[in-house]
């Protein structure tokens, strides 16, 4: 585990403390698609992403899900931070996008680390402003854009996440993932087709000039 955390967080952490976290942590490998977090699940660690992406949803009171943001390499989750903190209720579900890696950093060590090594200090306090600025980034897009321009970006996040211009995902959980219904997504991604954007595929979409 100490070589794979010297490769995505030397730059990070100094040497001491990825020792630490290599005593003290577990690694796990998650498939793409199954569930990391979900709501109302007490959470006893947080994760530090080694490779793959992760997306961190929210839920209504009716069941429907929203795209808060996704995790990459390198990174962690603020608000699983401060539920571990608090001793706290998840908020969000998160749910592996790509195959994953990642070290669970038990509670305990978040404390100690924090008053120990002002490296892990910083990089608590710059996940809190990174994911602060992607729910920004998400309410504006929400409050100020329609939801052409929403799917475009969309779809463009997603094809960067997966490092493809071929996107496995069906209508319906687009729909899911901007809060919208799978009929106004349809006709959208029809649109699209139509002005030579896209390519629509079973249940894939082909990015040609997005």
């Amino acid at each position: 585990m100490l070589n794979k955390l010297i490769e995505n967080f030397s730059t990070t952490f100094e040497r001491p403390l990825l020792e630490e976290i290599a005593e003290s942590g577990r690694i796990f490998e998650i498939a793409e698609g199954e569930k990391i977090i979900e709501i109302g699940e007490y959470i006893k660690g947080m994760p530090l992403l080694l490779s793959g992406a992760i997306k961190i949803l929210r839920e209504d009171g009716d069941g429907d899900e929203l795209l808060l943001y996704y995790l990459e390499r390198g990174d962690t989750c603020s608000m699983t931070m401060a539920c571990c903190l608090g001793d706290a209720k998840s908020e969000i579900r998160a749910i592996a996008e790509t195959d994953v890696e990642l070290v669970m950093v038990p509670i305990r060590k978040m404390e100690e680390w924090t008053a120990k090594y002002k490296s892990w200090r910083n990089f608590v306090f710059d996940s809190y402003h990174n994911r602060l600025n992607e729910l920004l980034t998400t309410v504006d897009s929400i409050a100020f854009k329609n939801m052409d321009e929403r799917l475009v970006a969309f779809l463009r996040e997603k094809a960067r996440i997966a490092k493809s211009k071929l996107i496995t995902s069906t209508h319906q959980e687009i729909a899911y993932d901007l809060h919208s219904s799978r009929v106004v997504i349809s006709r959208l991604l029809k649109k699209l087709e139509h002005l030579g954007k896209i390519k629509l595929h079973r249940n894939q979409i082909e990015l040609l000039d997005l």
